[in-house]
């Protein structure tokens, strides 16, 4: 990052004392000192007396900002940012914040100490299975979509900055680059060049654009590309025409550096490396959706590319890059809304002609108002759950692929009338005991935003037993739409 005038809210002239194990700061034990780095120093603490009851039990860390006089002036007012950013998170994927000081004495943030190992040791041992990479996306997407639902663009996705905790869910560190809905983004105020790490920064992030989350997703595909072939799609940049680069040249297709890559990783990680925001994933949901059911990933050219652009096309997309304006008018608020997720439930069995049509009628009005969305088409097919499960019908057929043609024949009319691009719907057949269970957990699974379903008459024994919309209405997270004949 480039930097050219020192945030006014601090004062790295005054002189501070260098921190010792057992100096007490604002009932803040410092107990060990983890780690040293160029732009602050990490702690293990521990309360000085009887621990709060809301933090009873959490292990503490403590980051303090290298401040001595003649330290980049971006440091500073990065600090500040994390500390204005990180009381207003919450949630499995960001360290838990507990306390903080200001610049007039000692400034620190307390939160949440993680254990474990960050991303970067596993690049090491790049190239990594594609199940793994792509595992990793998965879960580093899920977070970002927390974190984009929480009004903030990270800006500096990287394996250094990213964790997982003992159950799985990746966690997102260092928030001094980001961007906040919400707040004044003091670095767009107090500095005029690209901020970022080299090799992850976005193009738009290269034209001064912070305010889009698809920055964080082409930072994803950086971090994807780079542990399944070992090489990074842009290499290591360190001048602004280094960075401009990526504004009109292609990161050699993975397949070219690992043949055995199938088609649709190739799909995915080029697709969030687009130089255009609009031809990338849209929403880390969608992107996350996509890496969880690869089998569901529509192919396009970018699967089979086996080499970059010639130099023609390079030159002619260089005289495009330098006379363009990106517009940057999408918060990742905005960007969220413009990008939800629908699902439908669709009883293969059970619904009649009448609710079928009706079900179709309702879901295209409301990807007529929605051309962001995507849609899933779900439907569940009944299993045991003690003994052995019927997989064929009477003829020998699949009962699986029966759903499945079937809940492509009920979506045929729809991407016909909307012209609906093959990324935009997916169709999956859930097999489980539980028809709402298994359409509450999809959903949950899968960020949907909205799930529209049908719903048949009111028998005084569907009143008794419960009905799969009622109990999906009751369990699910998101706004759900029931539809009657």
């Amino acid at each position: 990052m480039v930097n050219e005038q020192a945030s006014p809210m601090a004062n790295p002239d005054v002189p501070r004392q260098r921190l010792e194990p057992g100096d007490v700061i604002d009932r803040f034990v410092l107990v060990e000192r983890l780690h040293q780095g160029g732009m602050a120093s990490l702690w293990s603490v521990r309360w000085d007396g009887p621990t709060p009851p809301e933090f009873d039990g959490v292990p503490l860390l403590m980051k303090v900002p290298r401040i001595k006089g003649g330290e980049d002036p971006a440091t500073i007012v990065g600090f500040e940012v994390e500390q204005m950013i990180m009381p207003r998170l919450s949630g499995p994927h960001v360290p838990r914040y507990v306390a903080r000081g200001d610049f007039i004495r000692q400034p620190y943030i307390v939160m949440e100490h993680i254990h474990g190992d960050t991303l970067r040791p596993r690049f090491d041992h790049a190239p990594l299975p594609v199940d793994e990479v792509t595992d990793l996306g998965a879960r580093v997407a899920q977070a970002l979509h927390a974190l984009h639902n929480q009004h903030v663009v990270h800006l500096d996705i990287k394996p250094s900055n990213i964790m997982l905790r003992a159950s799985g869910e990746a966690v997102l560190l260092d928030f001094g680059l980001s961007r906040h809905d919400q707040l004044p983004d003091l670095l767009e105020e107090e500095f005029t060049l690209p901020m970022g790490t080299g090799p992850y920064m976005s193009p738009e992030q290269v034209q001064f654009v912070r305010n889009d989350p698809r920055s964080d997703l082409f930072a994803l595909g950086v971090l994807m590309y780079t542990l399944a072939t070992g090489e990074r799609p842009f290499g290591q940049p360190t001048s602004v025409s280094g960075l401009r680069k990526r504004l009109y040249t292609e990161p050699v297709p993975p397949k070219v550096h690992r043949p055995e890559l199938p088609g649709w990783f190739q799909e995915i990680v080029l697709r969030c490396l687009e130089v255009q925001p609009e031809r990338r994933y849209q929403s880390a949901a969608q992107l996350a959706m996509d890496l969880q059911h690869p089998e569901q990933v529509q192919l396009t050219e970018r699967a089979t590319k086996a080499r970059t652009a010639g130099t023609f096309k390079t030159l002619s997309r260089w005289f495009k890059a330098m006379g363009a304006e990106p517009t940057g008018d999408a918060t990742a608020s905005e960007q969220l809304s413009r990008s939800p997720i629908f699902m439908v439930a669709l009883g293969v069995n059970n619904n009649t002609p009448d609710l079928d049509r009706k079900l179709l009628a309702t879901v295209k009005r409301i990807l007529q108002i929605e051309p962001g969305a995507r849609l899933a088409c779900v439907s569940v097919m009944k299993t045991a759950r003690v003994g052995m499960d019927k997989l064929t019908d009477d003829e020998g057929n699949s009962l699986h692929v029966k759903h499945l043609v079937a809940i492509k024949h009920w979506a045929r009319p729809l991407q016909q009338a909307l012209r609906m691009d093959d990324h935009r719907l997916t169709f999956h057949v859930l097999e489980a005991p539980d028809t709402a269970h298994a359409l509450v957990e999809f959903a949950h699974k899968n960020h949907v935003d909205h799930i529209v379903m049908g719903a048949r008459g009111n028998s005084a024994l569907r009143r008794y037993l419960g009905s799969v919309s009622a109990q999906v209405v009751a369990e699910a997270e998101c706004s759900v739409t029931v539809v009657r004949v």
